[in-house]
């Protein structure tokens, strides 16, 4: 006999949803209400965070984690030779799922390094669109986690590592799923039934929330439908009044066709997404070390990877325009962060030792960028300015064209408390006289901030 647990929370799911409408109800399920929430100020304040794309994808390891699409939902010669050559004939997708064991995932280990990269959240995929959970799914049987593969709740003790650590916790999640029959019914109908959503995808976010009770949920997967077949503002007035996080949860803005930097809480927009000006609304650049992919890649090249000085660079870029920077790498189906993403990692962490009061709660400066003897990025965080520059000036003398000084202005370098000599440009702008820099090393800074007190 089945299990009547999935139908259980299903009801359960609707019963809470009908009772999200009753009086005292702040947001009601429509984007004009939904999009007046007040955005949560720890994600502002955070910055940095950690993206991981980690499933069943990660065993063949090979383009990326849509491999299962390139190979079957679009004949990929490179993945149809791959398979060919690799894996005996009538090798199925479903049979790397065993194989996807973790036998070495340490979440205290990989908290370690999160902490020490300087991010203050972590987003793990639950669910990418192969439909694979990370979590014993009610909904999902023997094609998640617990059921198979690692034989572990990998969505749970990642959680219970990060929150020993005060580091905040998001939940990815697709929407869709590419084969699943219910998904493929419904696409048929031109999403005229929502079989799949009311006994999938519903049950499954409701799940993830009253189970791990996360402090972010990034939404993906949406684009094929519109938002009234994900039934998303329903979904999302609940989270926003009923559920157990009602008041800390974050969301993006992918939650159907046409929503992406429209509705939803902060905008993502696209994948790697820059803006080229300060934009009106909250806003995070999601990309990844490895150029190429999300999930991890067994033939990856050095050539193909993010270096520590772009990543800096993209990062500062990124907060001085406002936003939040979410960088992924990919973990092995073994359970282990490569090592060159370690480096990476610990290397954006000792940058933000010396440099994170320029990064970390700071606000966008009435001027992001100028360009004079060297591109220079500012924040701002209460009266202070930080100026952010990537090459170091000729003879040391760093000009400022847009601060206006006064007689209280004080210079500093972060990383040390010597005050620096200053002379006045003009009306507004000054000359920095920086300090002889060091001798040319690997292990030399990507870049420097200058704090400016008493300016304008």
């Amino acid at each position: 006999m089945p299990s009547l647990a999935p139908l259980l929370l299903l009801l359960c799911v609707w019963a809470s949803v009908d009772a999200s409408w009753g009086p005292g109800v702040r947001y009601t399920p429509d984007w004009d209400s939904l999009d007046s929430r007040p955005l949560p100020a720890w994600f502002d304040e955070a910055k940095f965070g950690i993206f991981l794309h980690w499933g069943v994808f990660s065993v063949p390891g090979f383009r990326s984690e849509w491999f299962w699409w390139r190979w079957k939902g679009q004949h990929d010669l490179a993945c149809l030779l791959f398979m060919m050559k690799n894996y005996p004939p009538g090798f199925s997708y479903p049979e790397f799922a065993p194989l996807f064991r973790a036998e070495f995932f340490d979440p205290e280990r990989w908290t370690e390094l999160f902490e020490a990269a300087g991010a203050k959240y972590v987003v793990l995929t639950t669910k990418h669109h192969e439909g694979f959970t990370n979590w014993g799914s009610p909904v999902s049987w023997n094609w998640n986690s617990v059921d198979t593969g690692p034989h572990r709740d990998l969505v749970g003790d990642l959680g219970a590592a990060l929150r020993k650590r005060n580091l905040r916790y998001g939940l990815y999640h697709s929407l869709l799923e590419w084969f699943h029959p219910l998904y493929l019914a419904d696409k048929k109908a031109g999403f005229k039934t929502q079989d799949f959503v009311r006994s999938k995808t519903l049950p499954e976010l409701y799940d993830l929330v009253q189970r791990y009770k996360p402090d972010l949920i990034w939404s993906d997967g949406e684009w094929e439908a519109p938002d009234s077949y994900w039934n998303s503002t329903d979904f999302l007035a609940w989270l926003y009044n009923r559920s157990p996080v009602k008041d800390t949860v974050v969301v993006n803005d992918r939650w159907g066709a046409g929503c992406a930097c429209k509705h939803g809480g902060y905008y993502n927009c696209e994948d790697k997404y820059t803006p080229g000006k300060l934009p009106e609304h909250k806003w995070e650049k999601c990309t990844s070390v490895d150029t190429h992919s999300w999930g991890y890649r067994r033939d990856m090249r050095l050539s193909e990877l993010l270096d520590l000085p772009t990543i800096i660079r993209d990062l500062v870029q990124t907060v001085s325009l406002g936003g939040n920077y979410l960088l992924n790498v990919g973990p092995t189906a073994e359970g282990t962060i490569p090592v060159v993403f370690e480096e990476r990692l610990r290397g954006v962490g000792a940058w933000l030792r010396v440099n994170g009061d320029a990064i970390y709660s700071s606000r966008p400066w009435h001027v992001q960028s100028e360009n004079s003897t060297v591109p220079i990025w500012y924040t701002s965080r209460d009266s202070l300015v930080y100026a952010i520059f990537f090459q170091w000036p000729a003879e040391n003398k760093l000009e400022l064209t847009t601060p206006k000084t006064s007689p209280a202005t004080n210079v500093t370098m972060l990383g040390s408390p010597k005050p620096l000599k200053w002379t006045p440009l003009g009306v507004t702008g000054l000359s920095v006289l920086l300090p002889p820099p060091g001798p040319p090393s690997p292990t030399a800074p990507p870049a420097w901030t200058v704090r400016l007190q008493g300016v304008a």
